[in-house]
């Protein structure tokens, strides 16, 4: 099984993960690995966040929805109306009451994402332009003002993903910077000194699989002098969702096994 996407929990003893179309939860203690049992969700893909009450997940569908459900288990609650879209959740504000996510209109991956907020109790939703390029990624900053991105907006080559913040009520779209290569997943420290994100090669389309990538660390005063990069095969799982630990000490990421 090919485990993906994971989220460092707030007291700092797990992962969470997905693996399979379900969750799992990895003890950083003794390396256990346990199932999270949910009910009401179909198979999951890894865009999935946990709320800053310690004790909830939201999760996104392979049917286009997000849910929202107890981090150790049980019922879940769908989030999304049937609005004709698919929704790929990536973000949750500071204080838990909205989430960021990616608006796929009419399920048709012809067409590019598009910037999105909702209640996090559900309800309406908002847009955040950033332009007519495909966006990803879109999470908040660790004081909430911003939401920071990957977006295709900057340029005409098909595919070329560069790093981006917007405030959330929409003013003060920016670069965080200019580079050859195909950039993905910005993911700030909860300190928010530092960032890490994936790097494909130019030329990447979207954010396939089964790719040599490297993970990137920054710091956040300064986008374009990495202060260190990894090498590894992975890509799509390898780092979609923030995965820092709650003291900004480590960040976590999956490399593929090599066959």
């Amino acid at each position: 099984m090919l485990f993906e996407a994971p989220n460092w929990t707030l007291d700092g003893h797990a992962l969470i993960l997905n693996g399979g179309g379900k969750l799992w939860r990895l003890s950083l203690a003794d390396g256990g690995l346990a199932e999270v049992p949910l009910t009401g969700v179909p198979h999951l893909n890894n865009d999935h966040v946990l709320a800053p009450d310690r004790s909830t997940i939201f999760l996104s569908g392979e049917d286009g929805h997000i849910y929202r459900a107890p981090l150790t288990g049980g019922a879940a609650t769908r989030i999304t109306d049937d609005d004709g879209s698919f929704h790929f959740l990536h973000g949750i504000s500071p204080d838990g009451g909205r989430l960021a996510y990616v608006d796929i209109e009419g399920g048709d991956f012809t067409r590019p994402g598009r910037l999105r907020t909702i209640p996090a109790a559900g309800g309406p939703a908002r847009s955040v332009d950033v332009g007519a390029g495909h966006c990803d990624g879109p999470e908040y900053s660790p004081d909430g003002d911003w939401l920071y991105l990957n977006t295709e907006s900057f340029s005409t080559a098909p595919g070329h993903a560069q790093l981006a913040r917007v405030r959330t009520d929409g003013s003060g779209f920016e670069r965080l910077a200019e580079t050859a290569s195909v950039d993905w997943f910005p993911h700030l420290s909860p300190d928010g000194r530092l960032a890490s994100y994936l790097r494909f090669t130019a030329g990447t389309q979207g954010h396939p699989a089964d790719l040599p990538v490297e993970v990137v660390l920054v710091s956040t005063n300064d986008w374009t002098t990495p202060l260190h990069t990894w090498p590894v095969f992975g890509g799509q799982g390898t780092l979609n969702v923030n995965s820092w630990s709650p003291d900004s000490q480590r960040f976590a990421f999956v490399a593929y096994p090599l066959r």
